[in-house]
């Protein structure tokens, strides 16, 4: 377990500082489009705007970038385990609000709402991992020719 630990410390700490900007501003933008368009569609919000921060930025881009490496579905699987506790936590605790008879709840009932939404921001691991790569490259990257 040890070990483990330290390769994964090892791999947050050797990861280019420019990267990790482009993992920060991407995941920001993206929570707050992604709470703005819950807001407006009615389907869930932050109960603060202010949780976009510790969610998407302290909890999503580290994880984000251990995984970075993975095979798209790998990224995936372990990403689901990583939403999956975040979105039972944030309704168990009151964080996050679910608005009455939206539309997940009334395409698939009720009772798997934070099943849904871990299952859709999963995606969010091996897409956003792809997204900042191709932005990376596209800034940071030298042209060898």
């Amino acid at each position: 377990m040890q070990k483990t630990a330290k390769v994964l410390l090892q791999k947050l700490k050797t990861i280019e500082r420019n990267r990790v900007y482009l993992y920060i501003v991407v995941y920001l933008l993206w929570g707050i489009l992604m709470n703005a368009f819950g807001h407006y569609t009615e389907i869930a919000k932050f109960t603060y705007w202010w949780q976009i921060i510790p969610t998407y930025i302290l909890y999503m881009v580290p994880i984000s970038i251990l995984l970075r490496g993975y095979d798209f579905f790998t990224q995936y699987a372990y990403g689901l385990v990583a939403m999956a506790l975040l979105e039972f936590g944030g309704y168990t605790m009151g964080t996050s609000y679910i608005y009455p008879n939206n539309f997940l709840d009334k395409t698939f009932g009720p009772h798997v709402f934070a099943l849904a939404m871990a299952l859709f921001f999963a995606l969010y691991f091996p897409l956003g991992n792809m997204l900042v790569n191709k932005l990376y490259k596209l800034l940071f990257a030298k042209n060898k020719k």
